[in-house]
C-alpha cells in the first residue's frame, strides 16, 4: 500500500487483557522520546459504540501519541459519522498529518506488520489467523514449549523486544 511506504505501520494485536494498551503506551512513549511523531488508532472490538472519553485512546494520548482514535460498531472517535469504517479510510485521514508512524491496536484481520501478544494457550490460534508477523511476546501463563518462527520475547524481557521494535519502527522512518 502506499501510505506504508509514507508512514511507518505497526499493528499490536492479541486478545482481552493481552497487553496491548501497555504495550502501545511503551512503543508510543519511546519513539516520542526519539523525536518521532506518533498516531494510534485504536480497535474497539467489545461491541458497541465506543465512549466519548475512551481510556485507551487516553492512554495513548498521555503517552505522548499526536493523533489518536478509537473506531467500534461503524463510530470513529474523531466525531465522524458513517456507516461503517474501514482501517484503510482511517489511514486515509490519518494520511492528512504529518505522522512518521501510525501505531494501530486491534483490527488482527488487516496485513500490515504485527506484534501478537499470546497469554493463554488458547491465544495461539491467532498465529494461524494474522499475517505479517514480525515478533510475539508471549506471557508465563502461555505454554511456549518449542520455538516459534518469529522473533519471540517474554513480557518480562522489555528491554530486549523494545529494542527489536524500535529498530523495526526506525526501518522505514
Amino acid at each position: 500500500m502506499a501510505l506504508e511506504q509514507l508512514q511507518k505501520i505497526l499493528q499490536v494485536v492479541g486478545y482481552q487483557n493481552s497487553g496491548k494498551t501497555t504495550l502501545m503506551e511503551q512503543l508510543i512513549r519511546q519513539a516520542t522520546a526519539c523525536g518521532i511523531k506518533v498516531g494510534t488508532i485504536k480497535h474497539h472490538g467489545h461491541g458497541g459504540i465506543p465512549m466519548s472519553e475512551s481510556k485507551d485512546s487516553f492512554r495513548h494520548e498521555e503517552a505522548g501519541a499526536s493523533v489518536t482514535a478509537v473506531e467500534g460498531d461503524g463510530t470513529l472517535r474523531m466525531s465522524i459519522h458513517q456507516n461503517s469504517w474501514k482501517l484503510d479510510d482511517i489511514l486515509a485521514i490519518y494520511a492528512s498529518f504529518k505522522l512518521d508512524l501510525i501505531l494501530i491496536e486491534g483490527y488482527k484481520d488487516e496485513h500490515y506488520s504485527k506484534v501478537v501478544l499470546l497469554r493463554t494457550l488458547e491465544d495461539q490460534v491467532l498465529l494461524q489467523k494474522v499475517s505479517n508477523i514480525i515478533c510475539v511476546i508471549y506471557w508465563p501463563s502461555f505454554p511456549l514449549e518449542k520455538p516459534l518462527e518469529y522473533p519471540t520475547f517474554s513480557i518480562h524481557e522489555q528491554a530486549q523486544y523494545m529494542e527489536f521494535l524500535m529498530a523495526e519502527m526506525r526501518e522505514k522512518i
